[in-house]
C-alpha cells in the first residue's frame, strides 16, 4: 500500500536524499534521452533550481469553469498592489459552482474576518499546515523543488520541508486511507508529468483547496498536468477538481512558477509565528508529543 505525509527528516539527513536524488537521476536523464515522444520526460528538477510561486490560480481556456474567486463586493488589495490598505481574501460564497454546505462553510469563515471576531483570514501558507492538494500549489514566496527518480517524483517546499509524492504507477491502492496529501500516482505523456490524486482527507476544518477556504470532501478527485512552458523559464499546471459532493460541476484552473536559482534551505514555519497581538489568529499545529 502507497503512504504519503510530512518529511519530519533532520535538515543533513534531507540534504542528503537529495544528493542521492541527483544521483539517481543520472538514469532517469538516461531513461529521458532514449524514450519515445509521448513519455519524454521534463527536467523539472536541477541543481539549486527551485519554483517559485506567480500568482494564485488563474482561468483555464475558454468553456471551462474556473476557480473560485474574491466575492465582488470585496474588492482585494494585496501586498504588492502598490499604496493602499491590504484586504483579506473574502471568496465568494454566493457562485453557484457551491453546494449549500460548502457555501455556508465559506460563509461563517467570511463573516468571522468581516465581523472583526478573526483579525486575519486563514490560510494554510500563513499557519504552518499543509496546504494539501491543490492548495499546497499557492505556497508564495519560498521555492519549491523536484527530486524525480525512476519510480517516483517527489515535491518538496522549502518551507517546513514539506513533501508531497507521486508514485509513477498507474493505479491507485485498493485501500487508501485519507490524508493531507491524499494518494498520487503519475505517468509522464507529450513532454508533461500527469498526476492522479484521492484520498484527500476532509475531516480536518482546515482541509481547503485554496486561500478563499472554500472546503472539499472525501470524495474530492485531482488531476494535474505539469509542463515546462517553451520560455524554458516558467512551470505550468493545468488542473481539474472534481468532487460531486462538494461542487455542482468540476473545476478547472491554472497554476504557474517561474524558475529560480536558488540552493535549498532549511525553514521552519512555526518559529516565532505566534499571536503576539492577541489578534485571535487561527492557532498553528502543535504536535503532543516529540519525534523522538
Amino acid at each position: 500500500m502507497l503512504t504519503d505525509g510530512r518529511n519530519s527528516q533532520s535538515s543533513w539527513k534531507f540534504t542528503s536524499s537529495i544528493t542521492a536524488a541527483f544521483c539517481a537521476s543520472i538514469a532517469l536523464c538516461a531513461i529521458s534521452g532514449s524514450a519515445p515522444a509521448q513519455d519524454k520526460i521534463p527536467q523539472f528538477m536541477q541543481k539549486d533550481l527551485g519554483w517559485v510561486s506567480v500568482g494564485g490560480f488563474v482561468e483555464p481556456p475558454a468553456g471551462m469553469r474556473g476557480p473560485i474567486g474574491q466575492h465582488p463586493a470585496h474588492a482585494f488589495h494585496g501586498n504588492l498592489d502598490g499604496p493602499g490598505q491590504v484586504t483579506p481574501p473574502i471568496g465568494n460564497w454566493e457562485d453557484p459552482v457551491l453546494k449549500p454546505w460548502v457555501a455556508a462553510h465559506m460563509k461563517k469563515t467570511n463573516d468571522e474576518v468581516l465581523s472583526g471576531e478573526r483579525s486575519l483570514a486563514f490560510t494554510a501558507q500563513s499557519r504552518c499546515y499543509p496546504g494539501g492538494v491543490p492548495g499546497q500549489l499557492l505556497y508564495p514566496i519560498e521555492p519549491m523543488y523536484f527530486i524525480q527518480k525512476p519510480n517516483q517524483i517527489w515535491m518538496v517546499w522549502q518551507r517546513d520541508q514539506m513533501v508531497r509524492r507521486i508514485y509513477l504507477t498507474d493505479r491507485h491502492s485498493e485501500i487508501v486511507k485519507p490524508s493531507w496529501f491524499g494518494e498520487s500516482i503519475g505517468h509522464y505523456e507529450n513532454g508533461e508529468l500527469v498526476v492522479d490524486t484521492i484520498g484527500l482527507q476532509a475531516k480536518d476544518k482546515y482541509s481547503y483547496i485554496n486561500n478563499f477556504r472554500t472546503p472539499h470532501s472525501e470524495k474530492l478527485h485531482v488531476t494535474e498536468r505539469y509542463k515546462i512552458l517553451p520560455n524554458g523559464n516558467t512551470l505550468e499546471a493545468f488542473i481539474k477538481l472534481d468532487d460531486p459532493d462538494a461542487f455542482n460541476e468540476p473545476l478547472y484552473m491554472i497554476k504557474r512558477w517561474r524558475k529560480a536559482g536558488n540552493p535549498f534551505l532549511e525553514t521552519v514555519c512555526a518559529e516565532n509565528n505566534v499571536d503576539v497581538f492577541y489578534t485571535n489568529l487561527v492557532p498553528i499545529p502543535r504536535a503532543k508529543k516529540a519525534d523522538f
